[in-house]
């Protein structure tokens, strides 16, 4: 006798990959669509600074298919260390702005998808610190010497009003268009900035990957 087909069980927790610019959004199209995800995924966009992005994710996880997602923060960022260039990528162990430190789920694995993503590219580990501005000179030397390794004006933001919904794994990857020694004012105009696009756009399958090697709870 044939056994009955058990029922399908409750849907995976979504990812929520939260960028601040529409060049970004761009970049990382098509996240949605992407086969092998465990579970629905969306790009937000929302809006530069750390309050825009704040006040978007926490609508963002209002809404019941998204109340328990995973949140995933990218974009580009501002090196800090020494000898960083356009296109390398940063993966946060955890964000820090004036209101603390928010630490990061599973850095290690994290890394090592990226670096299968995007082999060739050097991968930095470490504290991604947030801003209310862009940062250059002076600014970028102090922040380095708090240890932080790149910044950001939307990461710590983001993550903050993520487990302020509720407990879910948080990360924030990101991508170098300027650094210490290559500064840049417009992005996309030069030939960093085209670099950093076309490297957002190959990492995005390593989010994937993290988020389908979470233990994620079902709900």
């Amino acid at each position: 006798m044939a056994s009955s087909p058990q029922p399908p069980g409750p849907p995976a927790v979504p990812l929520l990959i939260a960028c601040a610019l529409g060049i970004e959004r761009f970049a990382l199209r098509g996240a949605d669509d992407r086969a092998g995800a465990p579970g629905p995924a969306r790009v937000l966009r929302t809006g530069m600074g750390p309050r825009s992005a704040g006040h978007a994710v926490r609508t963002a996880l209002n809404d019941g298919a998204m109340r328990y997602a995973a949140v995933l923060a990218s974009g580009f960022c501002a090196g800090l260390a020494p000898g960083m260039h356009p296109g390398d990528l940063v993966v946060a162990a955890e964000t820090r702005d004036p209101d603390g430190a928010t630490p990061c789920t599973d850095t290690a694995r994290l890394v090592a998808a990226v670096t299968r993503a995007v082999p060739g590219r050097r991968v930095h580990t470490g504290p991604l610190t947030g801003s209310d501005r862009v940062v250059r000179g002076p600014e970028r030397a102090r922040l380095r010497t708090t240890g932080a390794i790149a910044v950001d004006m939307e990461s710590a933001a983001t993550l903050r009003a993520a487990l302020s919904a509720g407990p879910r794994p948080v990360a924030a990857v990101r991508v170098v268009v300027d650094a210490p020694e290559h500064e840049l004012f417009r992005i996309g105009t030069v030939r960093g900035g085209i670099s950093a696009f076309r490297v957002l756009r190959a990492v995005l399958p390593a989010f994937h990957e993290w988020h389908r090697s979470l233990p994620l709870p079902r709900r």
